[in-house]
This record gives C-alpha cells, structure tokens and sequence, in this order.
C-alpha cells in the first residue's frame, strides 16, 4: 500500500478521535481563526446555545453567531442593534490580539448559567470555553440565602433581624417609636413530645405565615431560634402604646388560630414581650435584654397574653439570679458532669469520635438543660473555668477508648476573649496524655464574629498544636463561605434542622442542600458530619448524598462516660452491613 494511503488513513483515525473526543467533552468548545471564523465546534456548544447546524459549520462568521444568540435570548434584529454588535465584536477581538484570556458568566433565557473563558491562539484566532455551571450557582445561592433566612420557615433569621433592628435603631427620628415584640410559643415542647418533630415542624411554619398575615408590609418577622419569634413593628406604624397593643393582640390572634397541619387539627397560643425605642434601650442590645425580661413576666403572669416592659420588671429575674449564684458553685460541688454522644464514620463503619456534652445536676432542681445555664455561664464569664474543666475531663475520658476515638468538645465565644484558651489546651493535653490529633475543637460561626484576627490567631495556634477544628452549625444563622476560605477547617457539621427536614414530605431542597454542603467540603477536603439522625432513612439518605460522619440519637443518645463501651457495640451493630446500607 502506497505510503501516502497510510499516512491519509492514520490522518482519518486521528480526526475521527479528535472528533469523539470533542463531542464527549463535559465542556462547550468553539475555536476561531484569525478572521473571525469559526474552525471547529463540538456537540456541547451547539447544545448550550441550541444553534441551527448551518451556524455550526466550519467559516460561519462570529457576526452571525452573535446575531443569532441576541435574537434568540432578547428578541432584537435591527440595524441598531447590530451595530451595537460590531463594536462588541471589535472591542472582543482586540483584547485577544493583545493577548488577553479573560472570561464572563452568561445567564440564558433557557435558565443555564454559563461561564465562559476566551483564551488567544497563537498566529491569530482564540479558542473559547463553555462551562455550564447553573447546579453550582444555584447551591451558592442556596447556601447564601441561609446565611440570613430560617431554612424551616422561610422568614428572616436572628442575624437579619439583628441587622434590620440595628438599622432602624440609626435611622428612628427623634420623634419617632419603634416597637419590639418578642414571641414564644406557648407548650410547644408539648407538641414535639406528643406529635412528633414533623408536626411540630409544621406548626413552626403555619405560625410563621400566620404571623406575615398579622403584620404589613413595612414590618419585619423573623425565627430567631427553636419556638421563639420576633417581629419588628416599623416606626412609621407605632404613634404610641396602643398602636403596639394592637398589634401584638392581632399576632396572638392569628397563633391562636387552629393550625391545619395535613388535616390535623393544632391550637396553640403564644406569649409577647414589648419593648419600644428609644424609651426602653437606644441599642439592639438594650431592647432585647427589655423584650427579654417582658417577655419572661408574660409567660409567669399565664402564658398567652402581651405585656409590655416595666423597669421594675427586672426585680421579677431573681430566680435567674439564684441559678447564678448556684451555678459558680457546681464545679466545687461536682454537680457538672460530661455526656458522650458518638460520631460515626460512613466509610469505615465504625465510631471515629465521641462528642462532650455538658449535664448540670442541680440538688433542688434536678437535671438542668444546658441551653437553661450555659448562656448564664456565658454572661457571667463562668464558661472560661467551666471550659477549661470540660477540656481537662474529656481528654482525660478519651485516653481510656480506643486510640482510633477522638473527643470532641465544644467552645464558647467568650473562651477566646475572656480565658486564655490556648494555654488551656495544652493543660488538658498535658494533663491527661492525650494525642493532640484525637482532640477536636467545635465552634459556630458566632465566634468567628466576636474578633476574627485574635479568634482567628488562636484557632491557627491550635491547629499547630495537632488539634482539630469543626465548624458547627453550618447553614443557619450567620453561615457563611467566606469562613471555609479564611480558615482551614477539619470539619463542617451541617445543622440538624436540614436531616429533620427530608422527613416533611421529603423534601428534595434539604436533600440538595446536604448534597451541595457535601459536595463543597469534598472539593476543599473538608470531612463534613450530619446531625440529628433520629432514623435509618435519614441515615441512609445524608450518606448517598456524600456525607463521611452521622451523629444523632438513631446511633445513641448521650451518655455518662461509663457507658461509652456500651455505645460502641450498639453503633457497630447498627452500622452492620445487613443493617445500614446508604
């Protein structure tokens, strides 16, 4: 066979595959020539811009490209608008003879978003990439949002609402009324103990569009955390006191309404707490702590009712006071003590970390639940002592496990400002004899917002040390990805509300959300843990969406210390292949 037969045949093979290759490729490719012909396009590029096969053809024009794709997503075709085409194409092909790469994001009637990177050719011409990137636009919008939106309700969340309060406290007149009504549900732990979480769930969300309906336009509601509700009553709508009444009476009104929960029947009331500005505080601070305290004598005068701040009102918080004057005597008293709830790992099937919990053995009360004394411990400065006595007894705990085990213990925002909490580390480190590796320090966005370059300081000491980092709490209040970026975490926990969640109607958005959370922290190399599973299905479902660790009651509840062994056999027979199979 001639040689000049063999050489055009191997040229036949290598454009056949250049072909298949070109046609195969996740990616939009187009390839121009010096004269602003188009050399070569794959199937990709004619899909994204759903063009004609004759605009496809090798020598089709950029003009005509371009004036095919402004009729198709705007509608125009006229001179002037031509015109206007010329010079964008001359502006474009100027910058690549200078040698520019340069790319822009464009968002097509079809709704995909596409990223789009020109790059010179040598000799002329330049070659552009089309990168449809509409799933993750979406995920960062997603995610973004939740940054400042209650991800159950919908409504605004804690730090929105911290910022609009902050804002109309600038801007109120000095003639000018601002009220603050705090809301709290009336029995609501009731419901979840009786209904179940999914009812309980539905409620939240019936009780935050019934209180939309109260309210207008210029008012501002918000889920400020767990059954607690807040609205913002705009300055241009409170004259005085019984403007504020009135509203708060048509807010209980509305809650009080039955609730049609999928064709259940739910009553429920709810206590108020008023505060106004500037009379009862001039900061966000101050009306809160106001709100706070006449909410509180609301909820001890019956439930159910409105009232409104009284100065002498903050008499009535003695008992608060009496808990803080007991708690800065339970160290002493060893009335703390530590509870471990297992972290399991989904790869290797096993418990890779136990997480410290704090319990409060009170002599008269009884168990008191740390969401009742770790904000008084907080207030008070208590948590730095109590913290650095958690850090000694956790580590000294997780010597006794397997080596493979780590501990994880939570930080308060106030150990990084008020304790030296580095120093406190590498006491409980040299006190107990643990690896720094199977330590694991948890913190929320909150304290990456108290002073973020000493915060920030002392987290990078830390990871020196050998200790871990997770952030907690991702995807509510003030999450944010710029956090991921300016710090090297270990671990991100995404909040339990998102797994609760797949079980209302299973909703396809949380499960996306755990997927895009995932899937980020697989890119950054960060292991990421879901909380809260209460059931196989949830269990089954976060790890087909690519989460490494599960944590929740579906595994164990927390327990004391001596029962930890105990726990790692029920985790192991529950992670049985037979059991557990995502």
């Amino acid at each position: 066979m001639p040689a000049a037969t063999i050489d055009g045949d191997r040229i036949a093979q290598l454009n056949r595959c250049l072909e298949l290759a070109l046609n195969n490729m996740a990616r939009g490719l187009s390839m121009f020539d010096a004269n602003q012909r188009l050399i070569v396009c794959n199937r990709m590029y004619e899909e994204l811009y759903d063009l004609p096969q004759h605009l496809t053809r090798p020598g089709t024009t950029l003009a005509d490209l371009v004036r095919n794709h402004v009729k198709r997503e705007a509608g125009l075709d006229n001179a002037q608008e031509r015109k206007k085409q010329r010079a964008w194409i001359e502006h474009h092909v100027a910058a690549l003879a200078r040698g520019e790469t340069f790319t822009h994001t464009q968002h097509l009637k079809s709704g995909r978003i596409v990223l789009v990177t020109n790059k010179p050719l040598e000799g002329g011409g330049w070659v552009d990439i089309q990168e449809d990137i509409t799933e993750r636009r979406q995920a960062e919008q997603k995610i973004h949002w939740l940054a400042r939106h209650d991800p159950l309700t919908e409504i605004a969340n804690r730090l929105q609402f911290h910022e609009a309060l902050d804002e109309a406290l600038r801007n109120l007149a000095p003639n000018q009324t601002l009220a603050l009504h705090w809301i709290d549900l009336d029995g609501f732990k009731a419901v979840n103990d009786t209904l179940g979480h999914p009812v309980g769930d539905a409620l939240l969300k019936s009780v935050a569009k019934s209180l939309k309906r109260a309210v207008r336009k210029n008012d501002i509601v918000a889920r400020l955390g767990g059954d607690e509700f807040a609205v913002l009553q705009s300055a241009s709508r409170v004259a005085r006191k019984a403007d504020a009444e009135r509203m708060a009476q048509r807010l209980l009104k509305e809650i009080c309404k039955p609730h049609d929960l999928g064709g259940q029947q739910v009553s429920c009331s709810a206590s108020i707490g008023i505060a106004f500005a500037p009379l009862h505080g001039q900061t966000t601070e101050q009306l809160l702590k106001a709100a706070d305290l006449a909410l509180y004598k609301a909820k001890a005068g019956g439930k159910g009712i409105a009232y409104l701040y009284d100065p002498d009102i903050a008499d009535d918080a003695n008992s608060r006071y009496e808990l803080q004057s007991d708690l800065r005597g339970a160290l002493d008293q060893n009335q703390l003590e530590l509870y471990y709830q297992p972290l399991v790992d989904t790869e290797n099937r096993d418990v890779i970390a136990f997480e410290a919990l704090l319990r409060w053995h009170h002599p008269l009360r009884g168990m008191i639940a740390p969401t009742d004394f770790i904000p008084i411990a907080e207030e008070t400065g208590l948590i730095v002592e109590i913290g650095e006595w958690a850090l000694i007894r956790a580590c000294q705990e997780a010597v006794k496990w397997p080596d493979t085990i780590r501990v994880s213990v939570n930080l308060s925002p106030i150990q990084f400002e008020r304790g030296n909490l580095y120093q406190a580390v590498v006491n409980a480190l040299r006190i107990s004899g643990l690896a720094p590796h199977r330590l694991e320090l948890e913190i929320t966005e909150g304290v990456l917002l108290r002073d973020e370059i000493n915060t920030r300081a002392i987290l990078h000491n830390l990871r020196t040390l050998g200790a871990r980092i997770a952030l907690d709490d991702f995807g509510t209040a003030y999450a944010s990805l710029s956090y991921l970026r300016s710090f090297p975490f270990d671990k991100i926990k995404i909040d339990r509300s998102f797994v609760r969640d797949l079980d209302v109607g299973k909703r396809k958005d949380c499960e996306a959300i755990i997927q895009a959370v995932a899937g980020l922290g697989r890119q950054m190399q960060i292991s990421t843990v879901a909380e809260g599973i209460e059931t196989l299905d949830q269990a089954q479902t976060v790890t087909a969406a690519g989460c490494n660790e599960l944590q929740g009651f579906f595994f164990s509840h927390p327990v004391p210390g001596s029962d930890v062994d105990k726990v790692l056999a029920l985790c192991r027979s529950k992670l049985d292949q037979r059991q557990y199979s995502p």
